[in-house]
């Protein structure tokens, strides 16, 4: 399935261009054999329940996943690419330094899903409610995250190229230090946002203008009479 087609961008702004993950021939898994550093090509995953295991550096390629619970996991240094994840489940997310690439992620319910360094090329996340997503020094290029309520989204140092938020209401937004092209917030609930220094290459609306104003004048020392 095609994933959501972001809106047009105005000239000069490059939208995220995503592959749409196609998955063919897949083998039913009913009972997994998860291990640290293991592959796995070519399978779809129902209702499957990974939570505390340690599957640090393990590969997943080719693979769906019809609601998956990874509370507690160890995923750190592992790698998704060409896969379909649905009903993802993990209050605690331990990802850190891994890798996504060509992923749908579909209807997410995430606490605290810890990403920081890692790496994501084309992919799109589509519904859910995450409380903290931590994108701290992580590299995006493509991505697309469409219809969430992200809590607390740290993007802190990361560098963002051609991402999309659309639809999105977002509490808390961090961006010290983020180096960022084409990063489109049009149409996003901001609730509150920091790190204003670093608002280069991001793309607004006018709704969205008006509430960053005082804070941009306070950040620059103006006084607004």
């Amino acid at each position: 399935m095609a994933a959501r087609t972001p809106r047009a961008a105005p000239p000069g702004v490059a939208a995220p261009r995503l592959t749409p993950v196609r998955l063919e021939n897949l083998t039913d898994v009913a009972e997994p054999d998860f291990q640290r550093g293991g592959r796995y090509d070519g399978a779809r995953y129902s209702r499957v329940a990974a939570e505390g295991m340690d599957l640090g550096g393990a590969d997943f390629i080719d693979c769906e996943f019809r609601g998956a619970a990874f509370n507690e996991a160890q995923l750190r240094g592992s790698t998704f690419r060409d896969c379909i994840l649905e009903e993802l489940y993990a209050p605690v997310l331990l990802a850190a330094r891994s890798t996504w690439r060509e992923v749908e992620i579909r209807n997410a319910r995430l606490g605290s899903a810890e990403l920081y360094e890692s790496g994501w090329q084309s992919v799109s996340i589509d519904g859910g409610k995450l409380d903290f997503l931590n994108l701290r020094g992580a590299k995006l290029t493509d991505v697309v995250i469409s219809g969430c309520i992200i809590n607390e989204l740290d993007l802190g140092s990361a560098t963002g190229t051609r991402v999309a938020l659309k639809d999105c209401i977002i509490g808390s937004l961090d961006l010290s230090g983020a180096r960022l092209k084409d990063f489109d917030l049009r149409g996003t609930e901001l609730r509150g946002i920091s790190g204003l220094g670093s608002l280069g290459g991001v793309v607004i609306d006018d709704s969205q203008l008006g509430l960053l104003a005082p804070l941009l004048a306070a950040h620059l020392g103006l006084t607004v009479l």
